[in-house]
C-alpha cells in the first residue's frame, strides 16, 4: 500500500494519515472544506482539529474528489456517521476498481440502524472493508504517545496487511477477525461516556464511576451479540478498553456532552461549543432502537436517551438506575 486515500481531515483521520506518512506512504487526506484545507496546507498545522501538531510536507491535501483517490491503494474513510452516505456517494464515480477500505468511524447510522461498515458497502460496493478500533484519541496518536488498536476484517490478510500499513514504535495494532464486535464496541461506548460525563459533572464518586463503567460494558457486549458479535472481543481493547478511555479522558467529546448537560446547559449550547462531533448523542436514540428490536436490557443507555431527547433530569436518571428492581449480577 504505498498510495492512500484518507476521506476525511478531522483530527483521528490526520492522525492516522501521519502514521501512514511516517511508514513511508503516500498519503493524500479529502477534506470538503476548502478553506479550512488551504490553512492546513500552507500553515502545515490542523489548528481546528489537532492544534500544536506539525504536518509534514510530504503529506498532502485536496477538495477534489478525484485527485484524493486517483491511483490509491487504500482508502481510509474518517467522516462522522451523520455525513458518511453523503460522503460517500460524492465519490462513487471516481473510486478506483475493487480498493479496500479501512473504516475509522464509530457510530450508527440514524436512519437505516446500520454500522458504518455496512453503510461503505451499500455505497462502494464489492471492497475488502475492515474496521480499526481500540482506545486512540487523536490528540495522543498524533503525539506518538503509546497506543494500541484493534483491525478486524474478515480476512485475515487483509488484517495483517493493515498493521504493517499503521503500525508504528509508537501504535501497535492487534488483528481481529470479529470486525461487528469491533465496530459495536466502539459506537456504543460514546453513550455510556456521556453517562460517565454526566456522573463527573455531578460530582459523584469513583464508586459511580466505576459502577457506570463495568455495567456499562455488560450492556455494550449484551446488545452486540445479539447483533452477531463474539462475547470476548468486549473484554479487548475495542471493548473495555475504549470505554475506559472515553469514560476518563479530558479530550473526550462524548464524557464533554455529559459534563456539560450536568452543569445545566442545554444540548443545543453543549454541541453548538463543541469544534468536533459527539457520535454518542444520535447514537444513543439509535441504541435505544435496537435494543427494542433485539428486546434487550440496556438501562444506562436509556436514562442517557431520556436525558437527551426527553428532558429527564440527571439526577433522576441516576435514582431510576439505583432503584430498579433487584436482580443477580449479569454479566
Amino acid at each position: 500500500m504505498s498510495r492512500v486515500a484518507v476521506i476525511g481531515n478531522g483530527g483521528f483521520g490526520t492522525a492516522m494519515a501521519l502514521l501512514l506518512v511516517e511508514n513511508g506512504h503516500k498519503v493524500t487526506i479529502w477534506g470538503h472544506d476548502e478553506d479550512l484545507l488551504d490553512h492546513v496546507r500552507e500553515e502545515r498545522e490542523n489548528a481546528r482539529y489537532l492544534p500544536g501538531v506539525a504536518l509534514p510536507r510530504e503529506l498532502e491535501f485536496t477538495h477534489s474528489e478525484e485527485e484524493a483517490v486517483e491511483n490509491a491503494e487504500l482508502l481510509v474513510v474518517a467522516v462522522p456517521t451523520a455525513h458518511l452516505r453523503a460522503t460517500l456517494e460524492r465519490f462513487a464515480s471516481a473510486l478506483p476498481a475493487r480498493t479496500p477500505v479501512v473504516s475509522l468511524t464509530k457510530g450508527i447510522e440514524s436512519a437505516t440502524l446500520l454500522r458504518p461498515s455496512q453503510v461503505i458497502r451499500e455505497c462502494w460496493p464489492g471492497r475488502q472493508v475492515a474496521v480499526i478500533s481500540g482506545p486512540s484519541h487523536a490528540e495522543e496518536v498524533a503525539r506518538r504517545v503509546p497506543s494500541s488498536v484493534v483491525a478486524a476484517a474478515a480476512s485475515r490478510t487483509f488484517t495483517r496487511r493493515l498493521q504493517k500499513a499503521f503500525g508504528t514504535p509508537s501504535f501497535r495494532i492487534y488483528t481481529n477477525n470479529d470486525p461487528v464486535g469491533v465496530e459495536l464496541g466502539g459506537a456504543l461506548k460514546n453513550v455510556i461516556a456521556i453517562a460517565a460525563g454526566l456522573v463527573d459533572g455531578l460530582g459523584y464518586g469513583d464508586n459511580t464511576k466505576a459502577a457506570l463503567v463495568t455495567r456499562g460494558i455488560v450492556e455494550i457486549r449484551r446488545l452486540a451479540m445479539r447483533m452477531g458479535a463474539r462475547g470476548s472481543t468486549f473484554f479487548g481493547l475495542a471493548g473495555i478498553g475504549d470505554l475506559i478511555t472515553t469514560s476518563f479522558s479530558s479530550h473526550g467529546r462524548n464524557r464533554c456532552v455529559g459534563l456539560g448537560l450536568a452543569a445545566g446547559r442545554s444540548l443545543e449550547e453543549v454541541l453548538a461549543g463543541m469544534s468536533g462531533v459527539s457520535e454518542g448523542v444520535n447514537t444513543a436514540r439509535s441504541v435505544v432502537t435496537l435494543a427494542r428490536r433485539h428486546r434487550v436490557e440496556v438501562p444506562i443507555c436509556s436514562e442517557v436517551d431520556a436525558i437527551l431527547f426527553e428532558g429527564k433530569k440527571p439526577a433522576d436518571a441516576l435514582r431510576s438506575l439505583m432503584t430498579r428492581t433487584a436482580k443477580s449480577e449479569d454479566l
